[in-house]
């Protein structure tokens, strides 16, 4: 399957979040140019190719919490990767004014 060139924006944006730091699906819709469409980035962000370096793990929902898949492996995952970064989880949630991107 090729990207979408809003695919496409979506990852570059995403890509743009630095280590240690998370972004909302929301902050992201806006950033890339797509206004408060923030299900298009949990869409794009669901067709990443396998072996992607496109820091997927860095976007979490506007709560700060890591918005659950069916499957639930994928946000465990996540979180393992967020805490590698250093990032801190009180009662599930990411402080967002602490390790929220952009500012």
């Amino acid at each position: 399957m090729k990207p979408t060139d809003a695919y496409l924006r979506i990852w570059n944006t995403v890509s743009g979040i630095p280590k240690g730091k998370v972004s909302t699906y929301g902050a992201i819709a806006r950033k890339a140019g797509f206004g408060n469409h923030a299900r298009l980035v949990g869409y794009a962000l669901h067709a990443l190719p396998d072996g992607s370096e496109v820091p997927w793990h860095r976007v979490i929902n506007a709560r700060g919490e890591i918005s659950e898949r069916k499957a639930g492996r994928a946000g465990t995952r996540q979180r393992e990767l967020l805490r590698k970064e250093g990032l801190e989880f009180r009662r599930g949630k990411i402080d967002l004014d602490r390790f929220g991107w952009p500012r």
